[in-house]
């Protein structure tokens, strides 16, 4: 029997078991903020469990391609109800962070930038929009990746972007066309600044709104404006007057609020049968 005994202390914990583990390990660390014993008391508990999982994450406990144990089991290990934990799962996976796989058991997904971020943009979708603080927004992110581009893209990269400001001048009375070529010229602008994170935020605020994007394309003389400033901006760049460039762009997105805000009255006379 000391044999046995001796040989099941021996084992290397399961799968289950280390996650158990790696719950107790936290709730001890935290027991005096959130936790109380093993349970999770203080703000609801899914938001709880849901940042304990993310803090397992980051610390590396977790990472990308890990399979969750069973529901079952990480009631167990977080002391909580099955539906608590059901909520933080659910909320983990809008996020990107989890994704469903067969079975029922949830997967740390790639974690990738534009995997966390993009799930914001659905988010934004559903809230009151304003084109005010849409722009600023942009304004702060932005600005800032132009400068860096003006800075510290090749002279080959800046070419790219002024071939394709110039190549907009053929898409005056195109709109579908205007809208790959002006999605091509931002991205060119973001990838220049060598920051993937910053260039991740900005498609984000660039791909808000799009339907009144593609509306505001198809007013007169929208296009042409956009065009000329993308080509003063490109100008500016290649010339390294980057103060330039950046003052270029902040008039750029001046242009992109005021028509996106012109769509929107345009909307809501219509809607309301004006």
């Amino acid at each position: 029997m000391a044999k046995s005994t001796n040989k099941q202390k021996n084992q290397s914990p399961g799968p289950s078991d280390a996650f158990s583990q790696l719950v107790a390990s936290a709730n001890r660390r935290d027991s005096g903020d959130e936790f109380s014993g093993s349970k999770l008391v203080r703000r609801s508990l899914s938001e709880q469990v849901a940042d304990r999982i993310m803090a397992m994450i980051k610390s590396g406990n977790l990472k990308s391609g890990d399979r969750l144990p069973t529901e079952q089991k990480m009631t167990i290990a977080f002391g909580i109800s099955r539906p608590s934990l059901r909520e933080a799962l659910k909320a983990l996976s809008l996020m990107g962070v989890l994704e469903s796989r067969q079975g029922g058991r949830y997967t740390v997904t790639d974690l990738s930038p534009g995997r966390l971020v993009a799930p914001l943009n659905a988010m934004f979708a559903v809230a009151d929009y304003d084109a005010n603080e849409h722009f600023d927004c942009r304004v702060v992110i932005e600005l800032d990746l132009i400068r860096r581009c003006s800075e510290q893209a090749s002279p080959e990269h800046k070419q790219r972007i002024m071939k394709l400001a110039v190549d907009g001048r053929a898409f005056y009375d195109d709109p579908v066309a205007f809208r790959l070529l002006d999605m091509e010229f931002h991205e060119a602008l973001y990838a220049g600044a060598n920051n993937r994170m910053l260039s991740v935020m900005a498609h984000l605020a660039y791909d808000m709104v799009l339907d009144e994007r593609r509306i505001a394309t198809e007013m007169p003389g929208v296009i042409k404006t956009s065009v000329t400033q993308h080509c003063e901006v490109a100008d500016a760049m290649v010339a390294g007057h980057t103060d330039q460039a950046v003052a270029a762009y902040h008039h750029h997105l001046e242009h992109i609020r005021d028509s996106t805000i012109d769509v929107l009255q345009n909307n809501a006379q219509t809607n309301q049968g004006l």
